[in-house]
């Protein structure tokens, strides 16, 4: 698996419950970690696949801190430091529903040429993992622009990430257009939908349910679409195919941070090894399941845990 994304720290913050604007609370716990990118690779890594992040990393603390996790995880590297800025970090807030919210900043990962993402080499069977965060990036999104079309017969997985709403449309119909998958969770598939809907001439739209809007989501854009649904699983839905349901696992959530990441390293490995579809849906269903009952961003199981996970459901 060889991902494009960013590579960044994770400044998590645990807190009762978002302050008002103005307004201030104290956390009850806080983790200082590599995340982003990481904990997508991580997850890959640790389901069996070989990883390669094709990104960019920093000169710094946070920089240090992300490789030193990437070693950690086997990760492979195709580019030296930047020597002209650290790597950026996120602050997320996990409040007691154990819902998140984001603010970030950009560092050397936000600054990716498509000189760097062809170093990658990849070739036929690997699974090239995208990520709408390179959108939000001048850089690297003209280096994805240039780079995806040209890519050999390696599959292309993209995860929009919650700035879905905000990227450039055009640049999104450009890697829709190159994608082989597309997962996402509900709120940014309904995002999509109501943009692509708008600007195709009419209302905007959204499904009274995650297989609607699965099945929305590949009608306006022709790919096949993977819709995560928490405790309800997934949604696969195939040009042509109608929607398929992919049962989850129910679990109590402690820290929903670093879910959807789980799920999208789990499902790429998958993919990377020769597994149809609906089977690397079902495994990842499972791994992120797993990885909402620990605290922390990287907290994808092992293969072994998630083979044990899926061996219970199947008695």
């Amino acid at each position: 698996m060889i991902h494009t994304g960013q590579a960044v720290v994770d400044v998590v913050l645990r807190i009762p419950v978002l302050p008002e604007p103005g307004g201030d609370v104290f956390t009850t716990e806080h983790v200082l970690a590599a995340g982003g990118g990481v904990n997508t690779m991580a997850a890959a890594a640790r389901d069996g696949a070989r990883v390669v992040y094709a990104g960019s990393h920093g000169t710094g603390p946070f920089g240090d801190l992300v490789r030193a996790a990437l070693e950690d995880e086997g990760v492979d590297l195709v580019s030296d430091p930047d020597p002209s800025r650290d790597t950026g970090f996120s602050i997320a807030l996990v409040d007691a529903d154990a819902e998140r919210t984001f603010v970030s900043t950009a560092g050397a990962e936000a600054h990716t040429g498509p000189d760097q993402l062809r170093s990658s080499h990849p070739q036929l069977g690997d699974v090239v993992c995208v990520s709408g965060y390179s959108l939000a990036h001048e850089t690297n999104r003209a280096a994805l622009l240039n780079w995806l079309p040209a890519l050999p017969d390696a599959l292309v997985v993209v995860d929009p990430a919650p700035v879905i709403g905000d990227v450039d449309l055009d640049a999104v119909r450009a890697v829709l257009e190159r994608a082989d998958v597309w997962t996402t969770n509900e709120r940014e598939a309904g995002i999509l939908v109501d943009r692509l809907g708008r600007d195709a001439g009419g209302a905007p739209v959204r499904g009274t349910s995650a297989a609607e809007i699965a099945e929305m989501l590949c009608q306006l854009s022709g790919t096949t679409i993977v819709l995560r649904a928490g405790a309800d699983g997934a949604y696969i839905a195939q040009p042509g195919g109608g929607v398929l349901p992919v049962a989850g696992c129910v679990v109590e959530a402690i820290d929903t941070n670093g879910a959807g990441d789980a799920h999208t390293g789990v499902l790429c490995a998958r993919l990377a090894a020769g597994a149809r579809l609906a089977d690397a849906v079902r495994r990842a269903n499972a791994a992120a399941a797993l990885a909402v009952t620990r605290r922390g961003p990287a907290t994808a199981p092992l293969a072994a845990e998630t083979d044990a996970a899926l061996a219970s459901l199947s008695r």
